[in-house]
């Protein structure tokens, strides 16, 4: 876990990806802890993508929910935390819940009983239902910081979101690295999607900086087995 301030408060960049995951960043992923709150924050898990998709004809293999819940209760682990805190694209539909194998049910059944665990909606599943467990809301503020599932561009008080998944692109050696990141505009900040079975936005992309606005500077933060690498995305013109 590698700690940063925001916002006047510790938080730490939890990597637990995959262990072996390859070096051009597959099989990563990321998740917020705030000591503070012994809160996990993590955004965009899309439970339950490969068996939306397998509705329509297009067969992926059906294990994203299970990893991702695994990935999600070695951050626990890692962490210690009480609380989850679930930032929207929680399931790639509202019919998700319904459609999760036992297995996976079984642990996310678990992990919303031992935890005070709190779903914020996104638009992915604006209409998350009981089954999921856990609490639903569209949005809350927990320590003078909200925690929404997309940022709102003007915004000058503290959030954490998610939506745009992004990584941070760089090319070394001929070879393209993406790896998922967190974007920072030092009040503000944009968690990368947690899910095995997502995609990724390029954190310079203009949609991630426009959100962010308005802002000084913006970066994209990267935990780094003990450190934390900061690359500059855009700074505001002198």
């Amino acid at each position: 876990m590698v700690p940063f301030s925001f916002c006047g408060q510790e938080m730490r960049l939890v990597d637990c990806g995959i262990p072996g995951a390859a070096p051009n960043g597959a099989g990563r992923a990321s998740a917020l802890y705030w000591p503070r709150e012994q809160a996990l924050l993590v955004a965009d898990l899309h439970l339950e993508k490969a068996s939306f998709f397998a509705r329509t004809g297009q067969m992926l293999p059906p294990y994203d929910s299970r990893e991702t819940l695994e990935r999600l209760a070695l951050a626990v682990r890692l962490t210690g935390a009480r609380r989850v805190f679930a930032l929207g694209d929680n399931f790639h539909d509202s019919a998700g819940p319904e459609r999760l194998e036992p297995h996976a049910a079984g642990m996310l059944a678990a992990l919303t009983r031992a935890l005070d665990w709190v779903w914020i909606t996104g638009n992915h599943d604006p209409h998350l239902g009981a089954e999921a467990g856990g609490t639903r809301m569209e949005e809350l503020m927990l320590g003078g910081v909200a925690l929404r599932h997309q940022a709102l561009p003007g915004t000058c008080g503290g959030e954490i979101s998610g939506h745009f998944h992004p990584r941070l692109v760089v090319h070394a050696r001929g070879r393209r690295i993406a790896r998922p990141c967190a974007v920072n505009s030092g009040n503000r900040l944009i968690l990368p999607a947690f899910g095995a079975l997502t995609g990724g936005m390029d954190a310079a992309d203009p949609a991630i900086l426009s959100a962010l606005q308005p802002a000084e500077a913006i970066e994209a933060l990267v935990p780094a087995r003990d450190r934390l690498v900061r690359y500059p995305l855009w700074r505001k013109a002198a």
